[in-house]
């Protein structure tokens, strides 16, 4: 049996690495035309990562991320107004990406393959490539994230939906800091809460990858209302005056809409973070969207992660939920003996009834941010709340 990963970020190579475990042969198209890179990005992890690492054989030790047992949430003054234990395990997108590329047989994972079209048959299905490349097997997964050409040709009403927000993000050497700062950040996942914002942050591995004491990084992430149509083709415009689709390249950000995040986090952040903004090498920022797809299963065509549900990051479930995803997949695919149709649909059910609980849950929590004013929208967006809530291992109700 063969499955053909349209995507081959961390969606696509948890599932390519799943079903090969299974006995599948696995192809991995890739659109980009070289190795993909995180721009920095934290993630905050829960156990469904942990549990796909080990069923694809990859053993974690201590360089996988930064061990944090306590958070902290500061008010604008630099006090403490509470803290909160709850031990988690902090990685970067760059290090999860390096493990699952590494498991995978590399002439397998194909760069420059961006998908065009596809074109099923009773037994199979072809995808098609814009450059005249194509491949057939049994299933194809779609995991080419929140812009997935795959759901856009089977999906088109399936659209990102702006949520009024950005998320500007960002890595601090800890060298940087103070001596007090650093005490007071490492090791701890801390909060801030300017009114209608909110910026949150983490120790991670470093820019060499090591989570040793004094190589490691501080990554930030804060969250900005943008509302107004010109303010987000503002931070959108860049160097040269292109305008991009609501992301833009962290390089091509021009240096007065840096130099004015910066100067908003001397009048607005605590000073702990004050820091962090100060040292933060090439900031970039993030859209926030929501996106729901009503069906997630057609004939041998599954979209999983991002390419079928996206939910804001308060919840810290992006990658979880993709993970998630592709574990399911696969089990379903062995108990219907591949019986592709037969486990898609089961697929379609489970899934989607999860990806739409995640997307509303993210959505009250970030309810305060877009604008809301009701007593149910202020209430996550306390200290207190905060802490409790934002990435935190969720229970599917």
């Amino acid at each position: 049996m063969r499955a053909l990963v349209i995507g081959g970020s961390l969606g696509g190579l948890f599932a390519a690495n799943l079903l090969q475990r299974q006995g599948w042969e696995v192809e991995v198209f890739e659109h980009s035309g070289e190795a993909l890179v995180g721009r920095g990005a934290g993630i905050v992890t829960h156990p469904e990562i942990f549990d796909a690492l080990a069923r694809i054989g990859i053993p974690i030790d201590d360089s996988f991320g930064v061990d944090v047992p306590q958070r902290v949430a500061f008010d604008r003054a630099g006090a403490t107004l509470g803290t909160l234990a709850l031990p988690q395990r902090l990685t970067t997108w760059g290090q999860l990406y390096a493990l699952l590329k590494g498991a995978f047989p590399p002439e397998r994972y194909h760069f420059g393959h961006s998908f065009a079209r596809l074109a099923p048959d009773a037994d199979g299905v072809t995808a098609h490539f814009t450059n005249g490349a194509s491949a057939r097997g049994e299933l194809l997964v779609g995991a080419d994230g929140i812009r997935s050409s795959v759901r856009g040709e089977l999906l088109p009403e399936a659209k990102p939906v702006y949520a009024g927000y950005v998320a500007w993000r960002g890595l601090a050497a800890e060298t940087a800091f103070p001596a007090a700062v650093h005490r007071e950040l490492f090791p701890r996942f801390a909060f801030c809460l300017p009114e209608r914002e909110h910026m949150l942050g983490y120790p991670v591995a470093g820019f060499t990858n090591s989570t040793r004491p004094g190589s490691r990084c501080y990554n930030f992430v804060w969250y900005r209302p943008t509302h107004a149509p010109d303010g987000i083709r503002r931070l959108c415009t860049d160097t040269a005056g292109k305008l991009h689709d609501m992301a833009i390249p962290p390089q091509l950000i021009r240096r007065e809409v840096l130099a004015e995040m910066r100067q908003a986090a001397e009048e607005l952040l605590s000073p702990q973070f004050r820091e962090v903004v100060r040292h933060a090498r090439q900031p970039f920022f993030q859209a926030i969207f929501d996106l729901e797809s009503s069906r997630l299963a057609f004939g041998r065509v599954a979209l999983l992660g991002d390419a079928a549900f996206v939910a804001r990051p308060h919840c810290g479930m992006g990658v979880t939920k993709g993970a998630g995803d592709a574990m399911r997949l696969a089990d379903l695919l062995r108990e219907a003996a591949n019986d592709v149709p037969a486990a898609l649909a089961r697929y379609e059910a489970e899934r989607a009834r999860f990806g739409s609980a995640v997307v509303a849950h993210a959505r009250a929590l970030g309810a305060w941010l877009q604008g809301r004013t009701d007593a149910e929208a202020r209430s996550h967006h306390t200290p207190e709340a905060v802490m409790r809530e934002i990435a935190v291992t969720w229970q599917f109700p």
